[in-house]
């Protein structure tokens, strides 16, 4: 399948590592050119090498606090001088940490809103400007938390379904432009913010580490945790134009853990 990626600019964000950095992998596979962004800049210098030895579309990287508006403007800007346009984003952002609700000042809850719904807001403000002209593609990376509310996460739990919500909404706004939005909700895929919850799970049970992912996977039908590389593959297919008429949707990328209809 042809999914028209080449010479395509794609904004992604969060990603020298994880979930971002396996969508910008694959977006570059497929001929996109993309620009990096994330907190730190040793991060983003390598893997920009890293992706530039695939041989496929351009790669660059503005180190950028999402949290920061002025932060934000100067990434688009900068995507701008580089590129010349902006065609996808992919929004992301490192989860907010876990505890329980009593665990919370105003300040963390304030801190979660910023990183993990504002920023998205913001981003995408910026970004609008450049998908109206010709039509573009924007996915939010939110968690299955959307669907099923996960234990010990009531930060991630709050804001994840703001991005649902912000998403259908824009999905609606947005048709016309065509441009289209979709939410992708991952599972229990492979990375170091897996690694932090099931250790912090370790911690709070009293459990070992070995304990905790068993039980894990035990609740996942296809018996294993996912990879980034196959969460990206779905990613990939919405921001591309192999995608023209699946917009205001939320996918589970999640080995089937979700038991919901």
């Amino acid at each position: 399948m042809d999914l028209g990626l080449t010479n395509k600019v794609a904004l992604v964000i969060a990603s020298s590592q994880g979930l971002g950095k396996a969508v910008a992998k694959e977006l570059v596979k497929e001929g996109a050119h993309v620009m990096l962004a994330s907190r730190s800049e040793d991060k983003l210098a390598e893997v920009k090498e890293e992706l530039e030895a695939l041989h496929g579309g351009k790669v660059a990287y503005f180190p950028c606090d999402i949290t920061k508006n002025e932060d934000i403007q100067k990434l688009v800007a900068r995507t701008h001088e580089v590129f010349g346009k902006i065609d996808i984003l992919l929004n992301n952002a490192g989860g907010p940490p876990s505890g329980k609700f009593d665990s919370f000042s105003d300040e963390a809850w304030q801190q979660a809103f910023e990183l993990n719904l504002l920023s998205y807001i913001r981003i995408i403000r910026e970004v609008l400007p450049d998908l109206r002209k010709e039509g573009g593609r924007i996915v939010n990376i939110a968690s299955i938390s959307v669907k099923t509310p996960l234990p010990n996460l009531v930060l991630s739990n709050t804001f994840r379904n703001g991005i649902v919500g912000l998403s259908k909404t824009l999905a609606d706004e947005l048709a016309p432009d065509n441009i289209l939005v979709n939410v992708v909700a991952p599972g229990k895929i492979e990375t170091d913010r897996l690694k932090y919850l099931n250790e912090a799970n370790a911690k709070a049970k009293e459990l070992s580490l070995a304990e905790v992912d068993k039980a894990a996977i035990a609740g996942i039908p296809l018996g294993r945790y996912g990879t980034p590389e196959e969460f990206a593959k779905a990613v990939v297919f919405l921001l591309s134009d192999a995608n023209t008429y699946i917009t205001g949707s939320t996918l589970y990328v999640d080995g089937g853990a979700v038991k919901a209809i």
